[in-house]
């Protein structure tokens, strides 16, 4: 889990996206921004295949895949049909990141079939109607092979190569384990191996780095939250921001409102979806936060039997890296490798998108033998 996960930063009280900023100021400025924008942003509603070179043809789509009660989104990429397909599995539970993927990361549609998914509960699947009480561990990983099994269909291929952050990493592992028949390899950034344990950590942290630099404002509110375990999901977000003033989420911070005003201007997110990112995020993370607390991978999913490598910041306090090192140590697996991105905190992809986009490309040809193209 992450308020850093999405365009958020945690506050506890009304969702920003920039810091000051609330959401009902963005979505008045994105709604301006999109009337000048000469992207046109209703081509993520068209479903689209066209032929980029003789002997290479792009994919775009966008759709929905039906899962009993639901629909959920998938936007898929490629420059070329005939690469191996990455599949996106986003943090928080709830934290769209596709328009952040698609701004740092989008680079690697040139080397693959890339599909951005807006799991339940988040982003363009987020259904204010839908019950709450459906998002669980179990639904995810349900919903999870449902797109699974609909990619290796509509893209007549069995290479998905699953890619996920946070909380996505978390699901992508329980997945594999699962199903390692459907999965060709698995990359795992900064995952969430106890959130139980992970708490713990960031308030010691935050702590000792408070009263080493004699900060008595965050003392003070540290205290006032509370140790952990946090009891409610906007007591976590509330202490992220804190663990933030420090760089444990962040150790390279984008400047949020430029990257969230690019963003739309480039038709990767519409203005009218923000406030659906920040409420489904809100929901999910309410509704999963016990079933989180008692999640711990190291009894979930000590084996794999599919190649594995760790992407971890060097910095990251949020989701304690060492507690991820730790985890891969035990973790066995036929092939498996650990990559330390040394200016990184919680969210590499986006704090070091170039090394990042590249280490993901050589990794995976690595692990699983994946041939350059």
């Amino acid at each position: 889990m992450a308020g850093g996960d999405c365009l958020r930063c945690g506050n506890p009280g009304e969702p920003v996206i920039a810091s000051g900023m609330p959401w009902r100021a963005v979505c008045r400025l994105g709604a301006l921004i999109a009337v000048v924008a000469t992207t046109p942003l209703l081509s993520d509603c068209l479903t689209t295949i066209g032929v980029a070179s003789a002997d290479r043809t792009e994919v775009h789509r966008s759709e929905y895949v039906r899962v009993q009660d639901a629909k959920l989104y998938v936007l898929v990429r490629g420059a070329d049909s005939a690469a191996p397909v990455l599949l996106w599995l986003h943090g928080g539970p709830g934290g769209a990141e596709r328009p952040l993927f698609r701004y740092f990361n989008s680079e690697l549609e040139n080397r693959f079939v890339v599909a951005y998914w807006d799991q339940r509960g988040a982003g363009r699947s987020f259904d204010p109607a839908a019950d709450p009480n459906r998002l669980t561990i179990a639904q995810h990983v349900a919903d999870l092979d449902r797109i699974v099994d609909h990619l290796r269909a509509s893209l007549s291929t069995d290479k998905i190569i699953l890619v996920g952050h946070s909380w996505g990493a978390a699901l992508g592992l329980l997945y594999a384990a699962a199903h390692p028949g459907k999965v060709f390899g698995l990359v795992a950034v900064n995952p969430l191996v106890s959130r139980k344990e992970a708490e713990q950590s960031e308030y010691h942290f935050v702590i000792n780095e408070a009263a080493r630099r004699k900060d008595q404002r965050t003392l003070t509110e540290a205290r006032r939250i509370g140790s952990p375990p946090f009891a409610t999901s906007r007591t976590a977000l509330a202490f992220e921001k804190l663990v933030q003033r420090y760089g444990g989420i962040y150790h390279n911070e984008p400047h949020r409102l430029w990257v969230m005003i690019r963003a739309v201007v480039a038709g990767m997110v519409t203005p009218w979806e923000i406030r659906s990112i920040i409420q489904g995020n809100d929901v999910s993370l309410a509704a999963m936060n016990d079933e989180l607390l008692r999640l711990d991978l190291r009894s979930a999913v000590p084996a794999l039997n599919v190649p594995v490598a760790f992407f971890l910041g060097r910095y990251d306090r949020h989701l304690d890296a060492t507690i991820s090192a730790s985890y891969f140590d035990r973790l066995r697996a036929p092939v498996k490798r650990l990559v330390w991105f040394d200016h990184s905190a919680h969210n590499v992809p986006f704090e070091e998108p170039t090394l990042f986009n590249t280490t993901l490309i050589e990794e995976l040809r690595s692990l699983t033998g994946l041939k350059r193209r």
